[in-house]
């Protein structure tokens, strides 16, 4: 990229060899296919030529990134190796000689950086479960407690606490949380304003997961990896550094059509077709295509991510030709006004019901329950529904705007601190409301159904993702006499 402007230049996708109508399929397909995209930016060349959100996610909010945290992390760990501050084969538990257990077994002593950032750091299982379990305060204690059976550095398994590890060296070393440390050396020169960062319960940054960023802030960062390290004329990375974080460290798999069986390296996983990533749960994607000079930035809420790649490869990549497109002006046209009217399905049906006004202020209770739940009130006299949810955290009100509306808020609702939600219901029968919500800087929604009878009411909270699925059983509520 040329010149020095933290503004991305924009283009049309034709003058960059890029098929307008090969969007259009792939957004059609997307929406076809009822795949869960929050946003999606596409620059080729060092132009954006495509750039959509989902309404109601924006392009001014930021999103969790889950595991695409972890390649951030890495770069961290690069740009202290090129300070010559860090050695990547140096022993993990050379920086912490108060947190080793007793004894340390001869593979932890083996354990390097490296292994870290190759997860194959010789454990078992992730130690995601162990390090953030209910009352561990010290991270790096249980860390290090965990058994090692394997001789690190040969064995793959995808372990999030490994990462969080790198965290802990970077502060270490530093003295600086891994955000403060990225901060002046990675994200000010990139453009990228308003980054957070989750933290353990002893100030270090979780690294595996936890940063929150927009997506154009994702897009930058692919493309100074796609630039080997350069930004605007000025090198922030070494070459070396790109090609060894984004080669093939360590095989992990050989499913031939599966993107997570393609290699690994420091914290950024190799794709099919010559391609690398980094990538979080629910369809969080950096997806770099080398050969074709393009950057692909997406955030999602979606379970199936292979789904995701599948599209991008079946669509995307073949419409990336060598030389400009002409004769796509329409295509174009009727792309620009996609990209600008993107938006979630919402309910179908009506935006009122004559039974609205006896179902309306009724409290119902209901007994106890694995979803905590304790009352459901629903207020249809404003226009707007209004959804007020008991459950054992307290009191959760949300406005829902007559479906295609959204309203926005904020809430605890399904979450133990504040988020941003918007929110728009139908009634898609007389007795039958229907809200859904997007919890618009995180992948997660819901659809909440209420389903009004004499003397009770069915209610139905369904989470478009989850860790640990999406089923809930409907629940049955009484009249608070």
């Amino acid at each position: 990229m040329t010149g020095h402007t933290n503004t991305l230049p924009r283009s049309t996708p034709g003058s960059q060899g890029v098929s307008a109508r090969a969007l259009l399929q792939f957004i059609d397909q997307v929406e076809e296919h009822g795949v869960e995209l929050h946003s999606f930016m596409l620059a080729r060349h060092g132009s954006v030529v495509a750039e959509g959100w989902w309404h109601p996610y924006a392009c001014r909010l930021p999103h969790v990134m889950y595991s695409l945290s972890k390649s951030f992390t890495s770069t961290a760990a690069g740009l202290l190796e090129a300070e010559g501050r860090l050695d990547m084969d140096a022993r993990v538990v050379s920086f912490f000689p108060d947190n080793l257990p007793e004894p340390v077994s001869d593979n932890l002593s083996r354990m390097r950086v490296c292994d870290l950032l190759m997860m194959a750091t010789g454990h078992d299982v992730d130690t995601l479960g162990p390090i953030t379990a209910r009352g561990v305060e010290d991270w790096i204690s249980a860390f290090l407690a965990q058994p090692v059976p394997h001789e690190p550095g040969t064995h793959f398994l995808y372990n999030s606490g490994a990462t969080y590890m790198v965290s802990a060296i970077v502060q270490k070393i530093t003295g600086l949380t891994l955000l403060d440390y990225l901060t002046p050396r990675l994200l000010i020169p990139l453009g990228i304003n308003g980054a957070t960062w989750d933290q353990c319960p002893r100030g270090i940054n979780t690294g595996g997961w936890g940063l929150s960023i927009k997506t154009e802030d994702i897009l930058r960062f692919g493309l100074l990896y796609l630039n080997e390290g350069e930004w605007q004329g000025k090198e922030l990375l070494s070459k070396a550094w790109v090609a060894k974080a984004t080669g093939e460290r360590i095989a992990n798999g050989d499913d031939v059509n599966s993107d997570w069986c393609q290699g690994y390296g420091y914290q950024f996983w190799r794709a099919r077709h010559n391609c690398y990533r980094g990538d979080g749960a629910f369809g969080q994607y950096c997806i770099v295509m080398q050969e074709p000079d393009a950057v692909i930035a997406i955030t999602a809420g979606q379970g199936d991510m292979q789904k995701v790649l599948n599209l991008v490869w079946e669509h995307l990549l073949p419409g990336m030709l060598p030389q400009t497109i002409e004769g796509e002006a329409d295509d174009e046209g009727r792309l620009s006004a996609r990209l600008g009217s993107l938006k979630l399905p919402a309910p179908a049906g009506s935006g009122d019901s004559p039974n609205a006004g006896a179902n309306s202020g009724v409290c119902y209770d209901f007994s106890e329950n694995d979803q905590k739940l304790k009352s459901v009130e629903a207020d249809f006299a404003s226009g707007a529904a209004a959804l007020t949810i008991r459950d054992d955290t307290g009191d959760h009100r949300v406005l829902c705007g007559a479906s295609p509306e959204w309203i926005d808020g904020v809430t605890r609702l399904d979450s133990s601190s504040d988020r941003r939600v918007a929110a728009t219901g139908a009634w898609s029968t007389p007795d039958t409301y229907t809200a859904r919500l997007a919890f618009t800087t995180t992948p997660y929604g819901a659809t909440i159904t209420l389903k009004f009878a004499p003397g009770g009411l069915r209610y139905h909270y369904q989470p478009n993702v989850g860790f640990f699925g999406t089923e809930r059983a409907e629940l049955v509520g009484k009249p608070n006499a």
